[in-house]
């Protein structure tokens, strides 16, 4: 049975240094990452007002946009501070990813946009991913996003300290065990794209597919941000969704996202009443 604590340096990071929310719309790089969320997401929801279970939703960014698209969303987070800024937006409690207080098959999408990130045991993930499959109903998506592997590499090009051996040591060790546990984040896995469908795959899940969320073109977005100036431009960060939406087809690219996205579905209900 995984230990169902959540790491102190995840609940720290969420709880006191980071606002994800002003994270996701005020950077640049992260009104990328929300854009291509919402438009990759958007592709594969069935219509609403379908119920959508957002996991580790945090501040409810993205419950935001579901409920105007006329969803009914739930979320569940484990931080607090997340869930009593979620409650202004939909439903919000206390939760766990690996433990969901949910009946079977009572949800037709469940979202995981953040507890795969933090869940450094195999074991947990895969717990995880089979909560989002238990809840879902038959048939039913789920969609869960993760840390890109090499993202590191491309991210601290930007703040242009690569090159100090300090940050090359720190960054080699992430690329050597997929696992960040150090200073300036949180404890946090990265996946690479295959490992990330195998283990959905793994749950039973079926027609997985893992998309590059920002695409190639994100670390440039980023550096533009870092450097002095107003930032990067709107034609910047718009080249950049197009270049993220036109290597959709060439999976050699996905290693370039800074965040991944996986949707799979559970097999239809093929019993037969007697």
């Amino acid at each position: 049975m995984p230990n169902l604590e959540l790491a102190p340096s995840v609940m720290h990071f969420y709880s006191e240094t980071v606002d994800e929310s002003r994270r996701l719309h005020r950077s640049a790089d992260g009104r990328l990452e929300l854009a291509r969320t919402k438009e990759l997401l958007r592709r594969f929801l069935p219509p609403a007002p379908a119920r959508v279970l957002d996991v580790g939703g945090g501040a409810g960014v993205h419950a935001e946009w579901l409920v105007k698209d006329g969803y009914a969303v739930t979320l569940v987070d484990p931080v607090p501070r997340h869930v009593e800024q979620a409650s202004a937006i939909c439903s919000a409690s206390l939760g766990d990813a690996r433990a969901l207080d949910m009946g079977d098959g009572s949800y037709d999408v469940v979202q995981l946009f953040g507890p795969l990130y933090h869940l450094p045991n195999v074991d947990d993930r895969r717990k995880a991913l089979s909560e989002a499959c238990r809840v879902v109903k038959p048939g039913g998506l789920v969609a869960a996003a993760a840390i890109n592997r090499y993202a590191s590499l491309f991210e601290h090009v930007t703040y242009a300290h690569l090159h100090t051996e300090r940050m090359q040591d720190a960054i080699s060790k992430i690329l050597r065990t997929a696992v960040h546990d150090g200073p300036h984040f949180t404890l946090a896995y990265f996946h690479r794209a295959e490992e990330l469908a195998d283990e959905l795959r793994a749950t039973g899940l079926t027609d997985v597919q893992v998309f590059g969320i920002e695409g190639p073109a994100w670390s440039l977005v980023k550096a533009a941000e870092q450097q002095p100036g107003e930032g990067p431009t709107e034609d910047l960060i718009a080249s950049a969704l197009t270049a993220a939406r036109m290597a959709e087809p060439y999976p050699e690219l996905l290693a370039a996202s800074s965040h991944l996205l996986a949707v799979g579905w559970t097999p239809e209900d093929t019993s037969v009443s007697s």
